[in-house]
Formats: structure tokens, sequence, C-alpha cells
């Protein structure tokens, strides 16, 4: 599909998320892990500025970070290169990309930009791309990329591909508590699966959510559960902690999100999430966050100069 450049360059928030049930269930053909997990994005986010170059062809992509990789190897340089690649364009593409979402941590930030990317791309080069054809994209960057493309909340099942809306009613604060190292996602399933007797099921409640299209946080919460737990926690002592404390400091719930680091608590009020993350962030290493779990999609808009996406 070819388009004609409609923005001179788009702005996108790329948010965080939080897995809030994450069931690791049996292991696929494809040597992956069939997931069943409820995801929700929450208010701590990287920004993509993205425009088009005329001098010249390919994907420029700079960080604020320094420590991270601007070639294939980063997952926003993959997704604007297969995006450009499948929209059949000759074009140069500037994509600046500063970090706020740690990495390594369960949040899925690099997934998040991927995403954040496609739909910016979409926007600038006009392509007229359906939901669904960019998830069916961001899958083959990454699984967890086609989330966020039905986010806020959404129920996530196979290997990430297969995602439905959930709407989920009324309002709450997450302090999420990042403790300083990352945790490499094949160690913990490795660990999970040595842990492992017998195959994972589903309980009849979370197999009654399925056919729901809406609920409420007081459904969720009590179902609150992170299999990968079982396999991280007795390897780093230190995120359970954290998670005793989140729920000392009135938390509804706390778990590790996605395979780890971070840890995060869920919280009713921001008063009471303000005081946690104060308390949360005066543990050796951690940094900790108070936001607000999100309630719009991913979207972009126009950047207000061109200038202001330059480097340095």
């Amino acid at each position: 599909m070819r388009g004609t450049v409609e923005e001179k360059a788009v702005r996108v928030a790329a948010p965080a998320k939080i897995n809030l049930i994450l069931r690791v269930l049996d292991r696929r053909p494809d040597g992956y892990h069939n997931l069943w997990s409820v995801m929700q994005t929450v208010a701590l986010e990287d920004e993509l500025r993205l425009r088009v170059r005329h001098d010249t062809a390919g994907v420029a992509l700079r960080c604020d970070d320094a420590t991270l990789p601007t070639d294939h190897r980063n997952l926003v340089y993959r997704a604007a290169a297969l995006a450009v690649e499948r929209a059949g364009l000759n074009v140069g593409l500037e994509i600046k990309l500063m970090k706020r979402i740690p990495y390594g941590a369960g949040l899925g930030g690099g997934s998040s930009d991927a995403a954040a990317t496609i739909l910016g791309l979409n926007r600038l080069l006009g392509l007229g791309w359906t939901v669904a054809h960019m998830a069916e994209l961001g899958q083959q960057v990454g699984s967890d990329v086609p989330f966020f493309f039905f986010a806020p909340s959404a129920l996530v099942t196979g290997r990430g591909e297969a995602v439905k809306s959930l709407r989920v009613a009324g309002e709450r604060w997450v302090v999420l508590v990042a403790p300083g190292f990352p945790i490499e996602t094949r160690w913990a399933y490795q660990r999970l699966s040595a842990a492992r007797f017998g195959a994972p099921s589903l309980s009849g409640a979370l197999q009654a959510l399925e056919a729901r299209e809406a609920v409420t946080w007081e459904d969720l919460l009590p179902l609150a559960e992170n299999d990968f737990e079982e396999a991280v926690f007795p390897e780093y002592g230190v995120l359970r902690t954290i998670k005793t404390r989140l729920l000392s400091e009135g938390a509804e719930a706390a778990l590790l999100s996605g395979s780890g680091s971070t840890v995060f608590g869920v919280f009713r009020d921001e008063t009471t999430a303000r005081q946690a993350q104060a308390t949360m962030g005066r543990l050796e290493r951690c940094r900790a966050y108070a936001v607000r779990v999100c309630t719009e999609a991913l979207s972009c808009q126009s950047a207000p100069t061109t200038a202001s996406l330059r480097v340095g």
C-alpha cells in the first residue's frame, strides 16, 4: 500500500503496561508459551517524535539514553523499517526516542515504543492501516506489541497475538517500584518450567472473564496473580519484600509485572499512592513512580515544529 506524507512530524506517547493477571500455560509447538493475561496501560510514558527526511533514505533513530542501541537491535528501528517495507515506500525517517520507562523491567517499554512507531508512521505517511493490520505488523516485532493497539485494557491470549479489548470501569492509581536491576525473560521462563509439576490450567473465574466485555476493578483485583512470582521471588527476595511493603502501604493488590523486575501496587486514590511512592522510593536502589491507570487508547498528534525533533 502506498501512502502520501500527510504531516511534517508527529509525536506519540508510549505508555508502560502492567499485567493485572498473568498465567503462563502450555508450551506451544513453536517453542513459545501460551499466555492468558489481563493487561493495562499506565501513565508512565516514553515519547517518540517522527518526521520524514527528504535528504536520505533509511531510518535514523536517536535516543536520549545512550545505553540503548539505535540500530536493528532496537524495536523502534525494527518497527519503522518493517512498516516502510510493508508500505512499499522509499523514504527517510528521523525518529527521536525519549525514554522514561525502565527497560528489562516487565513494563513493556520496548513493545509500547514499537507500537507507537507503527501508529505514528501510519499517520505521518498517510497509510490508512486498520488497527488489525497494525497489530499484525507489530506481532512480527514482538509478542507484546499487538496489545498496545487495543489498550488501555485488554485480555491477551495465545503468544500475545489474540487481543480483546476490555472496558474496566472506575479509576485507580498504580505505584511502580523498579528495583534497579533487569530480569532476563528467557531465564524467567526456564525457572518457571523447572519449578512446575503438571500442566497449568485456568480457574473457572478466569474462564468466565473471557465472555465479558466490561468489568470493574472490584471484579479484577481479587483475581490478580502472576505465575512468574513462583519462579522469580526465590532468586530475588527483594521483590517479595517490595510486594509485602506495597500491601502494607495500602495497596489493594500487588504483583510482579511481566517476568519482572518491576513490582506494582494498585491504589484506590492518589493520596495513598503518593504516600506509598515516597516510602518505596527510600528503599535502596529503588525508583518508585505513582501514576494513573490509562483510560484512553494509544494516539498521536502533530509535533509543534520539525526543529523540536532534532537531538542535541
